[in-house]
């Protein structure tokens, strides 16, 4: 006799069969390998909150993005924490500065072999630390802040980058952004619009990889972690003006979010494993409490399973590595 309420289990018996019937996968080609580089630095340097992962120094970071190649990773997002910093953030305009060398020097050490992705946003640039630059009275003033997207976009983009990553939430930004490529000739460079970013606590440790400046909060221009249905409007706008590809960030804590945007996306959907997403799993691991390897795919393939196509993670390396041994 057969019992058809025992079907799914008899899909569960061998790791083989497991295999044959999962409805979800991961591949190295998924994963997006987020990289700092400091400007100065003669060696990496190790961050405190973030076991593993370093600021790096155009050496490493050329070593990274050849073992990411090897790997079979798709692309990296790359970081710049510059020496000097000021109000406006100059340094992010810089042809030889630390972000767009950092572009040029990943560019000639891979080439086309990886997608190439550069942060267009101020926060790492400026003295105040946040994505814009201030009005009189200290607020971000968003269409001031658009003016340098555009020009940081070009700069980028003349370094070599593949992708821009605008990941400031200024309204208008992809519009801007991409008309600023198109007027410079860059009608091939690809805009992943930071389009569902929520001002989240789990933040915390990539403050300390970029040097952080901030003092309070960006409450006002990053989404509310209370609103779902305005994750749709923004992604909706940034579609509208333009961006190849959309993003949500955090993942952990807005797995609704990336299933309602992958839902209604006509475009490619990444989610970011942001830093205190990392900072715990690897904390849980050293103490022994969860099985660190188990709790890294699990992690990444629950984000793939809500509906992203990519995934930009500090462990995307090393992920990638065990995915190739399987």
């Amino acid at each position: 006799m057969s019992f058809p309420n025992h079907r799914p289990r008899r899909l569960r018996t061998t790791p083989a069969m497991r295999r044959l019937t999962a409805e979800n996968r991961l591949a190295p080609a998924d994963l997006i390998l987020p990289a700092f580089i400091r400007e100065g630095l003669t060696e990496p340097s190790p961050i405190s909150s973030m076991p593993g992962v370093v600021q790096h120094t155009t050496e490493s970071l050329k070593r990274a993005a050849a073992e990411a190649v090897e790997l079979g990773v798709g692309g990296i997002m790359l970081f710049g924490v510059p020496a000097v910093r000021d109000a406006q953030g100059t340094a992010s305009l810089d042809p030889d500065g630390v972000l767009n060398k950092a572009i040029r020097d990943v560019k000639a050490e891979v080439g086309d072999d990886l997608v190439i992705m550069g942060d267009v946003c101020l926060d790492e640039f400026t003295d105040h630390g946040h994505c814009g630059v201030l009005d009189s009275e200290g607020y971000v003033d968003n269409d001031a802040t658009l003016e340098i997207y555009g020009r940081m976009a070009v700069a980028q983009a003349d370094a070599g980058a593949h992708v821009l990553g605008p990941s400031g939430m200024m309204d208008g930004q992809i519009a801007v952004i991409r008309q600023a490529l198109e007027e410079s000739g860059h009608k091939n460079t690809a805009v992943l619009a930071y389009a569902a970013k929520y001002a989240s606590a789990f933040y915390g440790p990539f403050r300390e990889a970029v040097d952080s400046q901030l003092k309070g909060d960006r409450r006002t221009y990053q989404m509310d972690a209370a609103n779902r249905r305005e994750a749709i409007l923004e992604v909706e706008l940034d579609l509208e003006e333009g961006a190849d590809m959309v993003m949500v960030k955090p993942a952990m804590s807005y797995l609704d979010i990336l299933a309602d945007v992958a839902a209604m996306s006509p475009v490619p959907v990444s989610a970011y494993q942001i830093s205190g997403e990392y900072a715990m799993i690897e904390a849980a691991a050293a103490n022994g409490w969860i099985d660190r390897r188990g709790a890294i795919t699990e992690s990444v393939l629950g984000i793939k399973r809500a509906g992203a196509d990519t995934v930009l993670t500090y462990w995307a390396s090393e992920l990638a590595g065990w995915l190739k041994e399987s």
